[in-house]
């Protein structure tokens, strides 16, 4: 048997990644092909399977002739790391069949949330129970990060888009004790790759183009609770928001507008210091200087995520607006992110900060 070696003489990691034929699935693909540890193992899909993973992944040529399989446990095992890219509640039955020492990344839902009656009255179905946390910086009240939680962790649930986004953008305060938590307001808005690849017609350029669209309006939206789960872990006390997503005419980006009134007492002079605090040395944290606000064409394809914060002492509130790549730092950079750390590699390997432009 041949054994292919990295270029720093170490045997590669090999990767499975089921839903390859998605956006997401797509996303991960890309990551782990600049990589240098990893190896790209099976490649799995639902309906698709069978077919020439070129067929729906065109932009990754060394993967084009690679046929896509179907997803089962026995072709999925024997991996160091298997991704599941796969819809919501189709994750929890494929990881429980695979090895306890199998490295599994969730990055749908099944495994995010640890309220079983908010997965029921969101999700529907059993609740699958909840994996450690795959967003490394976000702050907790003790001001510990979730990083901690991740090293040698062996399951790992990734985070939604639009809650890395938010919670990214306003843990610094709550964990800071600068906001209160029971009047929250989110309104982000989303390209129309976060809707997955499935043909809608609410989807076609026709619709989308030159035009914007609200969904989910009224707390319905089913990352909701994931958002107020995280804002309360770095409150230490329950955070409730109020969270319209908007559907945009990009292919990806996510653009959040959070705002939370200041904590009685608070001074307005102290928030950007919470900001600069919780950014310093996190590589993909980028608070922008005052006067320059995030831009989703700025950090296309990074693992990035662009801040800016403001104080409204008008209305007593503290702006927060947060730029992300839904595919990459929402989900795939973050997934592959939260592995380096499982790994004990270093965090940043095989992603960049840098955005594509124009």
């Amino acid at each position: 048997m041949v054994i292919h070696m990295t270029a720093d003489g170490t045997a590669p990691l090999r990767a499975a990644v089921a839903g390859a034929s998605g956006y997401a699935g797509g996303e991960l693909l890309r990551l782990l092909l600049q990589h240098p540890r990893f190896e790209v193992g099976a490649l799995t899909a639902g309906g698709n399977a069978g077919s020439a993973l070129g067929e729906h992944q065109p932009h990754l040529p060394a993967l084009a002739e690679r046929v896509l399989e179907a997803t089962t446990p026995q072709v999925l095992a024997g991996h160091d790391v298997v991704f599941l890219a796969l819809p919501h509640g189709a994750s929890a039955e494929i990881a429980a069949a695979l090895p306890e020492d199998v490295l599994v990344v969730d990055c749908g839902a099944d495994h995010r949330l640890g309220d079983a009656a908010a997965w029921e009255e969101f999700y529907g179905g059993a609740h699958a129970g909840s994996w450690p946390y795959g967003l490394p910086e976000l702050r907790r009240a003790d001001g510990s990060t979730q990083r901690e939680a991740l090293k040698g962790a062996r399951r790992i649930a990734v985070p939604g888009c639009y809650p890395t986004a938010v919670s990214l953008a306003l843990a610094p305060g709550f964990t800071a004790g600068l906001l209160q938590g029971d009047d929250v307001v989110v309104v982000a808005a989303s390209g129309t790759s976060g809707a997955g690849k499935g043909l809608k017609p609410h989807l076609l350029g026709a619709e989308v183009m030159g035009s914007m669209t609200p969904y989910g309006v009224g707390g319905m939206h089913r990352h909701t609770p994931e958002i107020e789960q995280n804002l309360s872990a770095a409150a230490g006390a329950p955070v409730r928001i109020s969270f319209t997503p908007t559907l945009a005419p990009m292919p990806r980006g996510i653009l959040a507008t959070c705002t939370a009134k200041l904590a009685p007492g608070a001074d307005p002079d102290s928030v950007r210091a919470a900001w600069v605090d919780a950014c310093a040395g996190e590589p993909f944290l980028h608070l922008l200087p005052e006067g320059r606000w995030p831009s989703t064409g700025a950090i296309l394809g990074s693992n990035a995520v662009q801040l800016q914060v403001a104080v409204d002492t008008r209305a007593g509130r503290v702006v927060v607006v947060a730029a992300v790549d839904n595919l990459t730092k929402g989900t795939a950079g973050g997934a592959v992110q939260s592995v380096n750390i499982a790994l004990g590699l270093d965090e940043g390997l095989g992603l960049s900060a840098a955005g594509v432009a124009p």
